[in-house]
């Protein structure tokens, strides 16, 4: 069964359709314990990072993602969801990430933000294809271990938009918002 964590915000039903339209079985959790009894695992996200980090707390569903991540359940991290596997975030000075990798998250220092639309992606992974997805984010992530990083693009330079390690995949993207390519980047997802 595959998990959609509901923090209190986030496009949880973008992503459960997305999903049903790939007649994949989904349902959305809540609990630690219906966290624990998923196979693979979605964090979505929207909305700011002490937000999101303050809600998931407040459920205690902390641990039970850092326990179903440790365990080496597949887990897609979403826009905000990836964001949030880092240590901190200039959004919301003194919240705590998960943690799972180091590295914090910055805001763009030029253009105009949020960045609204379709931005091409250049990768090298097997899990992503270079094609054109759909963004909505003013922060993106910096990562202390450069090999994680599975995914590039640009916006008034270059910026990570996708992040791969064992069992993580995460985009700053919303693929559930990307037509076909973002359906293919399910796929292949469901798929690992």
């Amino acid at each position: 069964m595959i998990g959609i964590v509901d923090y209190g915000a986030g496009n949880l039903k973008s992503v459960q359709n997305a999903l049903e339209y790939l007649e994949v079985e989904s349902r959305i959790v809540s609990t630690p314990n219906e966290i624990a009894a998923c196979d693979r695992l979605i964090l979505p996200g929207d909305g700011s990072f002490g937000f999101m980090m303050e809600n998931l707390e407040k459920k205690n569903l902390i641990g039970a993602l850092k326990t179903s991540i440790s365990k080496g359940k597949p887990f897609l991290g979403i826009c905000l969801g990836m964001q949030a596997l880092f240590e901190s975030s200039d959004e919301s000075p003194g919240a705590k990430g998960l943690g799972i990798f180091k590295g914090r998250v910055m805001k763009f220092r030029t253009g105009k933000i949020p960045q609204i639309g379709w931005n091409l992606i250049a990768s090298e992974n097997p899990r992503l294809e270079d094609d054109s997805f759909y963004f909505v984010n003013s922060y993106v992530v910096v990562p202390d271990d450069l090999t994680i990083i599975a995914a590039l693009s640009d916006y008034y330079g270059p910026f990570v938009s996708a992040i791969r390690s064992k069992n993580i995949l995460a985009v700053q993207f919303h693929p559930e918002k990307s037509g076909t390519a973002g359906l293919a980047l399910l796929r292949r997802w469901l798929s690992c």
